[in-house]
């Protein structure tokens, strides 16, 4: 794409995200759901990014999917990856049965959607469903689904084309000068004026880098690679994860699909191609097959365990989102999820200070909500690398966790976890449900909470039918639904304030105390749903 020198006429925004991957995609399309009119995305790849990368999302990513109507369309990708995996169980089986390879290797298993902790696999069926935290769960959601990025990109892409953002592609950030009022942004040579400028530019962000972002962690110490190939000479390579003498290699669970790592350092250089004699020597020095082959590659990438995180994401009128703001190892497939709720969290944010809904304070909560699970996630791959080490007190470890995970309440800890349905964020008020993610009520009409989500507006349910006084509601009629009905499953629940990522920010049961219960109401439209209107528009009741 070629550009001019100069400034592009009429072309303020009032937010530009640089990067166009998943997490910058859905954040475009949560600040238009929110209110922001006008959001550029540039992104410098002028095609989606086919290089094999995350292929699972967890509970709180596919949950937000679902509540903005999108797991529909992943139906189909979602029966291919399917189909996969059955075709590389069924090629192992048939390997297995000609050989009788029946060891440790894992090639007599079927596929496991309970997940692994530094390759030890889990077993569905000592995994304990019944707790609290599963309790009206979103049914669609599961414990995670598989998922290729570049296939959730697309989704995402054509998402945000629908509710009119306008994405660039062959466009690159080159530099920034934040003003009082707003940030001009040089795009290629030409600079667009925008109210707020979004990091979502990877790991090696340039808007991280020039904003002077603080991004303190730990420095790597493995090599990893992760490809799909085409192989032969693999019949004595075993299926799923297996650790050995030198690291740890992963074959499956499709057709071509490795994954290595090695502890010796990081590599020279992460970023030159990666070659298919490199992948094959890796191959052949951790598994001990000498024999096996890489005569193709069709995708591959290398990865380290360099894990650090901005100290704070946002800097005056310059946020970061997903991998700009925090890098870690892949292991346990927790960094698309993790910018995932990061646009989840901000988007309808910066949309609400955008319209003049709310102060700039708000944008504080970003960085007050997500740094802790960002940080929990760190320590979360750090640990897994720990176990993988093949030295002898990383392995004499590693057999301790593996007895744990053996075990009903290990599997039941590390699935619940893994999958994120833990997340909640610390937010005013006594009742147990405020502060994590709306439960998916199934509701007297036969609809589900989640459905009602799917403009991200904020949602009052209320259950009772005795609806919050018009003096509360009214001066947010403009931007508030309020849905009255009941819940079969839930006769003591009084109603639910939901925020527009799905966060329930007040809660309220039938045998509370009406007065405090309407000052709780109160305090929580103010601070999350934003200034009162003024001329509001009659009430949404759906």
């Amino acid at each position: 794409m070629t550009t001019t020198q100069g400034t592009e006429q009429g072309t303020e925004y009032d937010v530009v995200v640089a990067g166009a991957g998943p997490v910058g995609l859905f954040l475009a399309g949560e600040l238009r759901l929110g209110g922001a009119l006008r959001v550029l995305v540039v992104e410098r790849l002028p095609e989606v990014d086919e290089t094999i990368k995350a292929g699972w999302i967890n509970h709180p990513s596919a949950v937000a999917l679902n509540r903005r109507g999108l797991l529909p369309e992943l139906a189909a990708v979602r029966e291919a990856v399917q189909e996969r995996l059955r075709a590389f169980q069924d090629l192992k089986d048939g390997d297995e049965n000609n050989n009788g390879d029946r060891d440790g290797g894992g090639t007599n298993q079927r596929p496991r959607i309970a997940g692994h902790f530094a390759g030890i696999m889990l077993d569905p069926e000592l995994f304990d469903a019944s707790g609290p935290e599963w309790a009206d769960a979103d049914p669609a959601a599961g414990h995670g689904l598989l998922m290729p990025q570049a296939e959730l990109e697309r989704a995402l892409g054509r998402w945000a084309e629908r509710l009119g953002v306008e994405v660039r592609r062959g466009v690159e950030l080159t530099g920034f000068t934040e003003e009082a009022d707003g940030v001009a942004v040089q795009l290629d040579g030409r600079t667009v004026r925008a109210g707020w400028l979004v990091g979502c530019d990877g790991g090696r962000s340039t808007v991280r880098r020039l904003a002077g972002f603080a991004f303190p962690g730990t420095a790597p110490e493995i090599t990893g690679y992760q490809a799909l190939v085409e192989l032969s000479g693999a019949e004595r390579l075993k299926a799923g994860w297996n650790t050995t003498d030198v690291g740890t290699y992963v074959h499956g669970p499709f057709p071509g699909r490795i994954l290595t790592v090695e502890f010796d350092s990081p590599p020279a250089d992460r970023y030159a191609p990666v070659t298919a004699e490199e992948l094959e020597a890796s191959l052949r020095r951790v598994s001990g097959v000498p024999e096996v082959r890489v005569t193709g590659v069709r995708t591959a990438t290398r990865f380290t365990d360099n894990a650090r995180q901005a100290t704070e994401y946002r800097r005056g009128r310059v946020l970061l989102a997903g991998d700009a703001a925090h890098v870690h190892s892949p292991f346990g497939g927790q960094g698309l999820n993790l910018g995932l709720g990061d646009a989840l969290n901000l988007g309808w944010k910066l949309a609400a200070v955008v319209g003049g809904r709310a102060p700039e304070s708000l944008l504080d909560t970003y960085t007050a909500e997500r740094h802790p699970i960002g940080a929990w996630v760190l320590d979360w791959t750090r640990a897994q690398i720990a176990l993988m080490r093949p030295d002898r007190h990383a392995r004499a470890l590693r057999r301790v966790v593996e007895d744990l995970a053996g075990s009903g309440a290990g599997t039941t800890y590390l699935v619940n976890r893994i999958s994120g349905v833990w997340q909640r964020y610390d937010l005013p008020g006594s009742h147990p449900l405020t502060g994590a993610s709306a439960p998916d009520l199934p509701l007297s009409d036969g609809t589900r909470l989640g459905e009602h989500l799917h403009t991200g507006r904020p949602l009052l349910l209320d259950l009772t039918g005795s609806p919050a006084p018009d003096a509360l509601t009214a001066p947010y009629a403009d931007r508030l639904t309020v849905l009255t009905t009941a819940c079969p499953t839930r006769p003591t629940l009084k109603a639910l304030l939901v925020r527009p990522d799905g966060f329930v920010a007040w809660a309220a049961d039938t045998d509370g105390e009406e007065k405090e219960d309407e000052d709780g109401l109160a305090a929580a439209l103010e601070r999350w749903v934003g200034r009162s209107g003024a001329g509001a528009r009659a009430l949404t009741r759906g």
